[in-house]
């Protein structure tokens, strides 16, 4: 599976420790910055992601900045992005067992190393309930992209 990770300065620390995690576990990562802890702006690095993600060219994706808000929202307005704010593991596997998130987002400020990679490793392997009641609402929210 390929993964996209993106992140903002905030972040950069805790993004090559979930990049090089997922590595050991066996994952392809495209990085899609930043690179180093110099101030940036979050959305060009959330937004590059999430389009990788949506086009397909990825098929989940991980966005990070100091607090996970920012980038959360700038994924979310990708076409085809669903991305849930992380910081407890139950939300990590309910998020993919009801929503069928396809990205997720992390505040280097607001979770440690520990529950980042905890967070991730539930997140990624949940997989999607399949429930109808569960696609219906999906689908509901997916459609407000359409007006």
């Amino acid at each position: 599976m390929k993964i996209a990770i993106g992140c903002d300065h905030g972040a950069y620390v805790l993004k090559i420790k979930v990049a090089d995690h997922l590595r050991k576990a066996g994952y392809e990562v495209a990085d899609f910055g930043t690179n180093g802890p110099e101030s940036c702006d979050y959305p060009d690095f959330a937004a590059a992601a999430a389009r990788a993600v949506a086009s397909g060219e990825c098929e989940k994706g991980i966005v990070l900045c100091t607090t996970g808000i920012g980038v959360s929202i700038a994924a979310n307005k990708v076409k085809g992005i669903r991305c849930a704010l992380l910081s407890d593991v139950l939300s990590a596997k309910m998020t993919r067992l009801h929503n069928d998130t396809n990205m997720m987002a992390l505040g280097a400020g607001i979770v440690g190393e520990n529950l980042a990679l905890e967070i991730v490793d539930t997140w990624l392997s949940t997989p999607f309930s399949g429930e109808p009641r569960h696609q219906r609402r999906i689908d509901k929210v997916m459609a407000l992209e359409q007006e």
